[in-house]
Formats: C-alpha cells, sequence, structure tokens
C-alpha cells in the first residue's frame, strides 16, 4: 500500500475499535480534537503491530487532528530519522497531556539524545516543553540512568521552582520525576531533601505537603 492507502486502512480500524461512551466523555472534559475515536491505548498497540515503523507515515500521522493518529505516530515513529527539530515541533504541536505522556513513554524517552533535550525543555518555560522533559527524566531516572554533578544541581534548581508552577500538569510532571529521582537511592534522597527546604519553610501547606511527601520517600 502507498502512504493514502495506508491512512485509510488505518482510520478503518480506528472507527472499528470506536468507543463512544469515552469520546463523549473526553470531549466533555475539554478534548476538543477534530476527530476522536476513544479508541484505547491497548487496541491501538495492536493496531500499531501490523505496520512496519516508518518515518513518512508517523509524520502523516501526526499531522493529523486525531487522537488516535498522534498516539500512533508516537508509536510507528523511527527513532533513527527522528532529529532534535522534529521532537520540538511535536511538543509545539501538543495540547493534552494524554499526547504528552504517551508520546514521551512510547518515543522521547528513547531518543539518543534524551538525556540532553530534557534540560532544554525544563528551562524553557512553555508548559508542553517543561512536561515533557520531566516525563522523559521520570523514565531515565526509572531506568537508572545517572545524572552528572551539574546536571544534578541543573534539575533540583529547576524542580524546585516547578513543583510550585501555575500549571498543574508541570507541576505534576515535576513531582514524579523528583520522586523517581529520590527513588534511586538515599544518596539522591538527601540531596532532594536539602534541595526542596524551601518548601518546609512555605506559608502554603500544599508546598508542606509535597516536602513531607519527599521526606518519607526517601527514608522509605
Amino acid at each position: 500500500m502507498d502512504l493514502q492507502e495506508t491512512l485509510k486502512d488505518i482510520k478503518t480500524q480506528f472507527r472499528m475499535g470506536m468507543n463512544g461512551v469515552t469520546s463523549k466523555s473526553m470531549r466533555e472534559k475539554g478534548l476538543d480534537y477534530k476527530l476522536n475515536f476513544g479508541v484505547e491505548v491497548p487496541r491501538l498497540k495492536e493496531i500499531a503491530s501490523r505496520y512496519e515503523k516508518d518515518h513518512q507515515l508517523a509524520q502523516a500521522l501526526w499531522k493529523e487532528d486525531i487522537r488516535e493518529s498522534k498516539i500512533l505516530a508516537s508509536m510507528l515513529q523511527p527513532i533513527d530519522s527522528f532529529y532534535p527539530e522534529i521532537a520540538d515541533i511535536w511538543v509545539e504541536d501538543m495540547r493534552y497531556p494524554e499526547i504528552a505522556e504517551l508520546t514521551c513513554q512510547n518515543l522521547f524517552q528513547y531518543l539518543p539524545y534524551a538525556s540532553e533535550k530534557v534540560f532544554e525543555w525544563i528551562a524553557d518555560g512553555r508548559e508542553y516543553f517543561a512536561a515533557c522533559g520531566y516525563l522523559i527524566l521520570a523514565r531515565l531516572f526509572m531506568r537508572k540512568q545517572p545524572l552528572n554533578e551539574r546536571a544534578e544541581n541543573e534539575y533540583l534548581d529547576q524542580v524546585l521552582a516547578d513543583v510550585q508552577s501555575e500549571s498543574a500538569f508541570v507541576r505534576r510532571c515535576a513531582f514524579t520525576s523528583l520522586m523517581k529521582y529520590v527513588q534511586q537511592g538515599k544518596t539522591e534522597g538527601r540531596k532532594a531533601l536539602k534541595a526542596m527546604e524551601p518548601l518546609k519553610q512555605s506559608a502554603d501547606e500544599r508546598l508542606h505537603g509535597l516536602y513531607d511527601e519527599i521526606k518519607f520517600e526517601s527514608e522509605y
């Protein structure tokens, strides 16, 4: 099949897997795609398994304002042809947390330049760049990929600011990454507690709670 035939075939499979209840629920929560079939992620993985990874196909899927197309794009994009500037374009195009989370899980965490790109993104200031940076860092920490001292200090400085972000999504991603960082070992736990000391001094009870969670995790 050529590209257009493949895209048509994929959309047919989206329709076959459509979940109207899920689609309606997402629309009611503000997920305003041109099309949203409500197909569940396990079914999308099954659909993706029927195709070879292909750069042109993934790029064409990503350009569609269709929830399932964007998720499938993250599953079918080859790593070796996904250059840093394309990664930036994809993040600029993100509007919903689900797409950011699945793209980081399926693709971004495996990029050879991921460990460098995350620091550019968390310092960027834009919501989805920061969120993706922290989502990738959480994945890297789970895989026990250490940071050098300079990167570690930069991370701890930035994450302190971003657990206090105005964006709930950035706050959640930053805090998740911090917990994964702490779970690497006692040394990381001590460093995190020291870096997060300002939270303990804050008048905001929520920030006190975050500090207590970090303390509990570091002592576990």
